[in-house]
């Protein structure tokens, strides 16, 4: 029971890898506060994680508005005390667009919700687990994230914003017990592909893309990320911080 007691907040907990992440940090006795816009899929982690003995309590929001996504925290806080660890996991993909295409729409909804979420949380949160002694935060990056071919540009240059968003983060507070890394994840099986209409992707962006795409050694399971989250979340990683690690298959060697 590597997380016995903790109390985890997981955004994006409705699907993917938030999904696993609530049901093994669970099963790995931590006490969870899912984020979640889609009611649905919300009402369903909630109930899994219920049936299988959890302790779990389901919040909607949209975490780009700042007050759904302090309210995370704050039901975290309400329901259970304190918080242990934040898990930004919630994101959307884009269009491919490149800079000549972007849209304001496109650049504000991705930004928003990929690195304006994480934000709100973050600063939600840490105080919370300097109150408790400290904290673990990880962050669902992405290979987006270390270089420019795998998305758009909105993409891109959120998940560039949230690695430095992570490594600021655990200098700034490392010695005061608060760490923070990223999952640099590669090509995993979620539903993000349905966060965007496929009908309006862009063509020339989407060939660009496709060059770096034929470089995919395997995909991962949303399970795998989960699983190295749950390190990240534990006692197990406690001297790491402000690592970007890669759980892409090797996509990232290339």
């Amino acid at each position: 029971m590597k997380l016995q007691g903790k109390v985890v907040v997981i955004t994006g907990a409705g699907s993917g890898m938030g999904r696993a992440m609530a049901n093994l940090f669970a099963a790995e006795g931590a006490k969870i506060v899912a984020g979640e816009w889609n009611e649905t899929t919300l009402t369903e982690v909630v109930a899994e994680v219920k049936a299988a003995g959890g302790e779990i309590v389901g919040v909607q929001g949209d975490v780009s508005k700042q007050s759904d996504a302090e309210s995370i925290v704050e039901a975290a806080v309400a329901s259970f005390g304190r918080i242990d660890v934040l898990c930004n996991n919630a994101g959307v993909m884009d269009t491919n667009q490149g800079a000549a295409e972007i849209t304001n729409e496109m650049w504000d909804r991705v930004i928003g919700i990929n690195l304006n979420g994480p934000m709100y949380l973050t600063r939600k949160a840490v105080p919370e687990m300097l109150k408790g002694g400290g904290g673990s935060i990880i962050n669902t990056a992405s290979v987006a994230g270390l270089g420019g071919g795998a998305a758009g540009l909105a993409y891109t240059v959120s998940k560039h914003g949230l690695v430095g968003m992570t490594r600021q983060t655990a200098w700034r507070y490392g010695q005061e017990g608060v760490r923070c890394n990223a999952i640099a994840a590669g090509a995993v099986e979620t539903n993000i592909v349905q966060s965007v209409d496929q009908s309006k992707m862009d063509p020339a962006g989407t060939a660009r893309c496709q060059a770096y795409y034929a470089a995919i050694p395997g995909q991962l399971k949303a399970k795998d990320i989960a699983d190295l989250a749950l390190f990240l979340a534990s006692d197990d990683s406690k001297m790491i911080n402000g690592a970007i690690i890669p759980a892409d298959a090797g996509w990232s060697a290339a």
